[in-house]
């Protein structure tokens, strides 16, 4: 459906496809559009295995309130708005009105349009202003990598107790661990990645699930 796991030799991604739950039609195409009109960003969206993942879990937790950092053109959204539980809401933070007006046709055709809330902006300036009672159930961040420790200090004060902050992209590649690359990104993700082990009010597990995924789970 869409990028490989970065920590499998191809034979075992394919084995993982396999032996989980079948991508739906919906998603696949979502997946084909993204390749087909943004080839050149299409890097950008999660993988098959993250979408079951993230459904999964907002399932698992009984979701009825959430945050995504980032939306792009909608899969880690709608697999998460597929999860939640009735009534559930999701608020997505997006800078670009052309990636996510192939987000909202998703949306629309899944039926879970009526879930989501999108809001144009920096994250960064217009976070701020959300709703600051503490009763998230779930957030995922996969956005601008500098930002992230803006991100995690605003949404993680407002997380319930259980609740999940969900973080991509935390291995960069595998650069995170190479102390020679000093790009902008890998920094930022360095000290993100420091910050968030060594926070005492959540317990934290970063797994080995595509480019890295962190889970800190508020106490």
């Amino acid at each position: 459906m869409s990028r490989r796991d970065i920590n499998l030799i191809p034979e075992l991604d394919d084995y993982t496809q396999a032996h989980s739950t079948r991508t739906d039609d919906l998603l696949a195409e979502l997946a084909d559009e993204t390749r087909a009109s943004l080839p050149s960003n299409a890097q950008m969206q999660i993988s098959a295995i993250q979408s079951k993942f993230l459904t999964m879990l907002a399932r698992s937790l009984k979701v009825t309130r959430a945050v995504e950092i980032g939306t792009f053109t909608g899969m880690s959204s709608l697999s998460i708005a597929r999860g939640m539980a009735e009534g559930g809401r999701l608020v997505c933070f997006d800078i670009s009105e052309e990636f996510t007006s192939v987000a909202r046709k998703y949306w629309e055709r899944a039926g879970v349009a009526d879930r989501i809330e999108l809001r144009i902006g920096d994250a960064k300036e217009i976070l701020g202003d959300f709703d600051p009672a503490p009763e998230l159930d779930l957030c995922f961040i996969d956005a601008d990598k500098t930002g992230y420790l803006t991100y995690w200090a605003e949404l993680s004060k407002r997380m319930r107790p259980g609740g999940i902050i969900v973080v991509d992209n935390v291995f960069q590649g595998g650069r995170i661990i190479d102390e020679a690359e000093q790009g902008a990104n890998v920094v930022a993700m360095r000290e993100f990645n420091r910050v968030v082990a060594d926070d005492e009010r959540f317990d934290v597990v970063m797994l080995p699930i595509s480019d890295g995924l962190t889970l800190a789970q508020r106490r």
